[in-house]
């Protein structure tokens, strides 16, 4: 059994409630190009990468375009996703997310973000979550988008921590996959059935407590 030296998050959907706003900017590029896109579709988005998500979207639109088009309708869709998110503050924190946090710093326990979001480091900045977390890896730092575990070994790595000593928390399948792969625990936050390859489900970090973690039987 393996100590538990380190925690390391996903942003949307685990931390704060970014994904609706996410998908406000992706329905209205989508209705630009002339289809519907529901929130059922979007599921396919969570966890993946701007561009892999441009992609899946003008899949769904049966739309083919250049390589230009195509980073142009992504800063387009970034321009939208970050007039929203500027809104934000620590209102827009997740149930327990806080609390959580500032349990598993006075334990000792070592604290980063593991996120594909190219906007992470403003949203923490406006959340007030920058200064409670050791590193922050996002989609600036990284090559390769989730499900290819590099965000996370790459956070454990800054951490100064092995794969096997650290916690993931995930909400997207995309996540949840390159947990596994980076060899660490992972635990959804969500619904059970859509993040089940998980190592245990919580609904919310509001479940969630050093307790627990301790408790765990990680291998």
């Amino acid at each position: 059994m393996n100590l538990i030296k380190a925690c390391i998050f996903d942003l949307d959907g685990v931390l704060v409630d970014t994904a609706h706003y996410h998908f406000l900017a992706w329905e209205r590029l989508a209705a630009e190009l002339g289809f519907e896109f529901t929130t059922h579709d979007n599921e396919a988005l969570k966890g993946v990468s701007r561009m892999a998500s441009l992609d899946i979207l003008l899949s769904k639109g049966n739309i083919i375009v250049d390589a230009n088009q195509k980073d142009e309708f992504a800063e387009r869709k970034n321009r939208w996703y970050v007039e929203y998110i500027e809104r934000m503050n620590q209102n827009d924190l997740l149930p327990g997310v806080e609390q959580f946090l500032n349990e598993c710093r006075e334990r000792g326990l070592k604290l980063g973000l593991g996120s594909a979001s190219k906007n992470a480091k403003t949203i923490l900045t406006l959340t007030q979550l920058i200064d409670k977390l050791d590193v922050v890896v996002d989609g600036t730092c990284i090559t390769s988008a989730k499900p290819d575990p590099e965000v996370f070994l790459l956070a454990a790595q800054q951490l100064g921590v092995e794969p096997k000593q650290c916690v993931v928390f995930e909400d997207a399948v995309a996540g949840v996959e390159a947990a596994k792969r980076a060899g660490m625990y992972c635990i959804g936050v969500g619904n059970p059935e859509i993040i089940q390859d998980a190592d245990l489900v919580v609904p919310s970090l509001n479940a969630m407590s050093p307790t627990l973690l301790e408790s765990l039987t990680i291998t």
